[in-house]
C-alpha cells in the first residue's frame, strides 16, 4: 500500500511540473501574440500612408501602372504556415484552402512546421523560409520574401500572386484569409481630392513603381503579423485545452490519493485493533493458567 501511495505521489509531482510548462507556455504565446497586435498597427498605417501616395502617383501617370510590369498566366502563392507544433491544424487549414491550387501555382511556404506537413502531402515548395521566432524578425522576412518574388515577376514568371494566411479577430477566432499581391487593383487606391500636383524629383513612372514595391513589402509584413499572432492564439487555444485536461488527471489522481491514504490508515487502525484484541487474548490466557496463591 506503501508503494502504491508512493507511486501516485509521484505521478502528481510530474502532472504539477508539466502544468508548469503548459503554463510558461501559454503566457509565452500571449505575450508574443499580443506583440504581434500592436505592431500591426503601425504596419495598417504605414500601408494606407504608401496607399495614399501611389493614388496621387497615379494620377501623374497615364498608363495607370507601374512600367515594366510583364504579362503571365502562371500564378503563385504565398502560404504563411505554422513555424513550430502546439497550434493546432492551423498549417492543414492554410493548405486545405487553397486545395488543388497546390499543384499549379508556384509556391512561397513561409513555416517550418508548414513546410513538414506540405512534404507529407507531396507538395513542394520552390522556395521556403522559416517563421521568425520573434515578430521583431518579421519585417526582414518580408524583405527577404520580397526579393525572391520580383526575381520571378520581373522575368514574368508570375502572372498573379495572392498570400494566404490566418488571421485572429475577437470572437470568430481564427480564420484563413486571402489577398491579392500582384497585379495591384489600382481602382482600389484613393484619389486625391485636392487640385494640388506633388512636386517631384522622380519621374512619375519610377515614384509609383518604387512606391508599389513598398506597398507589396508593406502587405507581406502585415501577412506575416497577422499569421504569428494566429500560430500564438492557436498555441494558446492547445495550452489552455492541454491545461484542462492536467487538471482534469490531477484532481482524479489527488482523489485516488485521499483513498489510498484512507484505506492505509483504515488498514493501520484494524492491524493495531488486532494487535489490542491479541495482546488482551494472551494476558486473559496467562491469568488462567497462573496458581492463585493464598
Amino acid at each position: 500500500m506503501t508503494e502504491r501511495l508512493a507511486d501516485i505521489s509521484a505521478r502528481i509531482d510530474g502532472i504539477r511540473q508539466l502544468c508548469a510548462v503548459v503554463n510558461a507556455m501559454r503566457g509565452i504565446a500571449a505575450a508574443r501574440a499580443q506583440q504581434a497586435r500592436s505592431q500591426l498597427v503601425a504596419v495598417d498605417s504605414y500601408a494606407a500612408t504608401i496607399a495614399v501616395a501611389i493614388g496621387r502617383a497615379l494620377a501623374l501617370v497615364a498608363s495607370g501602372r507601374p512600367d515594366g510590369a510583364l504579362q503571365s498566366t502562371r500564378p503563385a502563392l504565398v502560404l504563411f504556415c505554422a513555424e513550430q507544433g502546439f497550434a493546432g491544424a492551423l498549417s492543414e487549414r492554410i493548405l486545405d484552402a487553397v486545395g488543388a491550387e497546390l499543384a499549379t501555382s508556384d509556391l512561397f511556404l513561409i513555416g517550418t512546421r508548414g513546410g513538414a506537413v506540405a512534404t507529407e502531402r507531396g507538395v513542394t515548395a520552390g522556395w521556403t523560409s522559416p517563421m521568425p521566432s520573434h515578430s521583431l524578425g518579421v519585417p526582414k522576412l518580408a524583405g527577404r520574401i520580397a526579393e525572391a518574388l520580383y526575381a520571378h515577376i520581373a522575368t514574368g514568371d508570375i502572372g498573379r500572386l495572392d498570400a494566404v494566411f490566418s488571421e485572429w479577430q475577437p470572437g470568430p477566432g481564427i480564420h484563413v484569409e486571402r489577398r491579392r499581391l500582384f497585379p495591384f487593383d489600382m481602382s482600389a487606391f484613393p484619389r486625391p481630392t485636392d487640385a494640388n500636383v506633388p512636386l517631384l524629383n522622380l519621374a512619375s513612372e519610377t515614384l509609383l513603381s518604387e512606391l508599389t514595391v513598398d506597398y507589396m513589402y508593406a502587405q507581406l509584413c502585415d501577412a506575416a503579423l497577422h499569421a504569428f499572432a494566429a500560430e500564438n492564439e492557436a498555441r494558446m487555444e492547445a495550452m489552455a485545452s492541454a491545461h484542462n485536461q492536467i487538471e482534469r488527471q490531477l484532481s482524479s489522481l489527488l482523489a485516488t490519493q485521499r483513498h489510498v491514504r484512507q484505506e492505509e490508515i483504515t488498514s493501520e487502525i484494524i492491524e493495531l485493533a488486532a494487535g489490542e484484541t491479541a495482546s488482551q487474548s494472551d494476558c486473559e490466557s496467562v491469568r488462567h493458567l497462573t496458581p492463585h496463591r493464598r
